[in-house]
């Protein structure tokens, strides 16, 4: 488990090393060669032509924003809330007596790795925005916390729906 979870986060530093090198491509200049050329044989023609005045830049792309924009803020309160309201549901589940369905009940009765847990899922949904916002899947990386939170408000929902098993 340690590994896996080692693993993920070396994998999200590459991926974000890896992207942060690269330049969008909207910023590109479409005539910049791709590789450095050697300067050729200058003639004096060449010498007494003017700099040319740099282009502006280009505008972002309509669906471009920051990455902790209001919204985004927003949806990760609501993914932290929805971990959060997952948690106090399945210690309530756990008090009554049922089993938890996804995790060994070991560990959620050890609470600090249960909570630690918890704020992994939550960390990790940020993290799947992040990639999807600098891969430009803007509308992923909203999707990503909207469907977590709507995940661990029905795993909430559902784990206090369930009928306490009462001895005969």
């Amino acid at each position: 488990m340690r590994c896996a979870i080692a693993g993920g986060f070396f994998l999200l530093a590459v991926v974000s090393a890896v992207q942060a090198q690269q330049q969008p491509a909207e910023s590109r200049d479409p005539n910049a060669p791709s590789v450095p050329q050697p300067p050729a044989a200058a003639t004096p023609e060449d010498q007494k032509k003017t700099p040319e005045a740099p282009k502006a830049p280009i505008p972002p792309v309509s669906g471009e924003h920051r990455f902790w924009d209001r919204e985004n803020e927003w949806l990760f309160a609501g993914v932290g809330a929805g971990r959060a309201l997952d948690y106090a549901s399945t210690l309530n589940l756990r008090r009554r007596g049922i089993n938890e369905a996804f995790l060994t009940n070991s560990i959620v009765d050890n609470h600090p790795l249960f909570g630690g847990i918890e704020i992994a899922a939550t960390a990790a949904s940020v993290g799947v925005s992040y990639i999807f916002h600098r891969t430009g899947h803007h509308r992923l990386e909203r999707w990503t916390s909207a469907v977590h939170i709507g995940v661990a408000t029905g795993g909430a929902i559902r784990n206090y729906a369930l009928k306490t098993p009462h001895p005969l």
